[in-house]
């Protein structure tokens, strides 16, 4: 099939240039004009996407070529804008920063060569006047295969500085500047330790809402060419896609009619999921019951299996520290040898105790034999592989996973040493020949600090679903 939505990527020359401040107001713009916007970003970002999918009432959806592969990409990219009139796709880092250092696996720019899309460069202007050229010739010039289009000054200066730098780009036969935002323009969005606050206000975050989107995209209006980013948007050419489904995993047309209830822990303690694995699951016969294990007492009842993804437990650490009936029930659920699922933030919900920045300790759920302590700097960041050392609810022995880690916290102890844990990961950083144990595991509870992708690993999905089913 050919995917054939009009596409626009907004990258930068570096982080902190402003892309994430482009995209939403870009995308506040043409909401304006009744357009349907299907938001996307590159890399394994679970906070940006808040605000994508705040802004739209669509779901945010990465688009990572490390942890997910082509196929998968151009796949989902083609079902998730079939309904839609525009795609807006949020980079990340620089457009050239990836998972390698020699290549561009990972990118922004493989995105957009992979969907020959052309790219709205974000530059910081603040500074600089004719040496803006030299820096988007070398973006235009560095690597075949990526368009730069148009270019966006940030953080700009007066109307003479904006004039400067379009007459700069022009006169070196460059893309053209297609808007000058002045600095200190765009409303300011809150940020904490691992990136901005969440957006979504299901997820308890109230720092983002209809009218700071408004006030984004008048910023926008005034000083950007809004109709030539439209007009950029429709000259990407329709890319050839394989028929496929994003999650081809197979199981048993017996096994899809027996109902698997699944619970998935989701407030502003824990809210970072990829919304394709959620959504591969739900295909995959189950049902998603969410439930807070800040508020609620207890457990869903009749559930199959629990998922606990990342976000921020030590802020709510106090709350879920006092809600001994919740962790009471989960100690039960795990002991019971159903599945539990614990990524980050949800094994550190997991373990025997959290201490705090402030020294304070709060007990948690005590399945994990160990306690966590947060740590002032992150303690690991970046890609890994884990290849499956023994038989897990994600898969058998030999099998890999892809994943993302990134957390300020650390283990005080290894569970592993602990009567009946195991480790069942042996992580391979994308930088780095080290390997590392990790993935504990006992009955059907595996916890760990990578954040996996397992949509595009239809084995690691069938395994899942089937370990629910009790298989």
């Amino acid at each position: 099939m050919k995917a054939t939505c009009p596409t626009i990527v907004v990258a930068s020359t570096s982080s902190g240039a402003g892309k994430t401040s482009v995209s939403l107001a870009l995308t506040g713009a043409l909401k304006r004009r009744g357009l349907k916007v299907q938001t996307f970003k590159v890399g394994p970002d679970f906070l940006d996407p808040t605000y994508l999918a705040a802004a739209t009432g669509r779901d945010c959806f990465n688009l990572d070529g490390w942890m997910a592969g082509k196929e998968y990409v151009l796949n989902l990219f083609a079902n998730e804008t079939a309904n839609a009139d525009i795609a807006v796709i949020e980079g990340v880092m620089g457009l050239f920063d990836g998972a390698d250092s020699a290549t561009s696996e990972g990118s922004t720019a493989e995105i957009a060569s992979w969907l020959n899309a052309p790219v709205l460069l974000t530059v910081n202007a603040r500074g600089m006047a004719r040496s803006i050229a030299a820096m988007v010739k070398g973006f235009c010039t560095f690597e075949e295969g990526v368009n730069v289009a148009g270019v966006i000054a940030n953080h700009a200066g007066s109307e003479r500085h904006r004039q400067w730098l379009s007459d700069s780009l022009l006169s070196s036969s460059l893309p053209p500047l297609l808007g000058a935002i002045p600095k200190n323009a765009f409303p300011e969005l809150k940020s904490r330790h691992l990136g901005l606050m969440t957006a979504d206000i299901s997820a308890g975050r109230k720092n983002f809402n209809s009218e700071i989107l408004e006030r984004f995209a008048d910023v926008f209006e005034e000083n950007v060419s809004v109709d030539e980013i439209i007009k950029l948007a429709k000259s990407a050419p329709a890319i050839d896609i394989k028929n496929v489904s994003t999650s081809s995993a197979q199981i048993s047309s017996a096994q899809k009619d027996k109902k698997i209830r699944l619970g998935l822990a989701f407030d502003g303690a824990f809210h970072f999921y990829y919304p394709d694995n959620l959504k591969a699951l739900e295909r995959l016969g189950c049902e998603i019951v969410n439930f807070s294990p800040v508020s609620d007492k207890k457990l869903p009842d009749d559930l199959n299996g629990v998922y606990f993804g990342g976000g921020y437990p030590e802020e709510f650490a106090a709350q879920l520290s006092a809600n001994e009936s919740m962790m009471e029930d989960i100690r039960k659920f795990a002991e019971s040898g159903r599945p539990v699922y614990a990524e980050c933030g949800g094994l550190v919900y997991l373990s025997e105790g959290l201490e705090t920045l402030d020294g304070t300790n709060y007990k948690m759920a005590g399945v994990l034999p160990s306690g966590v302590k947060m740590r002032k700097n992150f303690k690991n960041l970046g890609y890994v592989e884990a290849t499956i050392t023994g038989d897990t609810i994600l898969g058998r022995r030999g099998e890999k996973l892809r994943g993302h880690r990134f957390h300020y916290s650390e283990l005080t102890r290894d569970p592993s040493k602990s009567s009946g844990w195991n480790t069942v990961y042996s992580l391979s950083r994308r930088r780095s020949k080290e390997l590392i144990s990790e993935g504990y595991q006992r009955k059907g509870v595996l916890a760990s600090y990578v954040h996996t992708h397992i949509a595009s690993r239809p084995q690691a999905l069938k395994s899942f679903v089937e370990s629910c089913a009790g298989k």
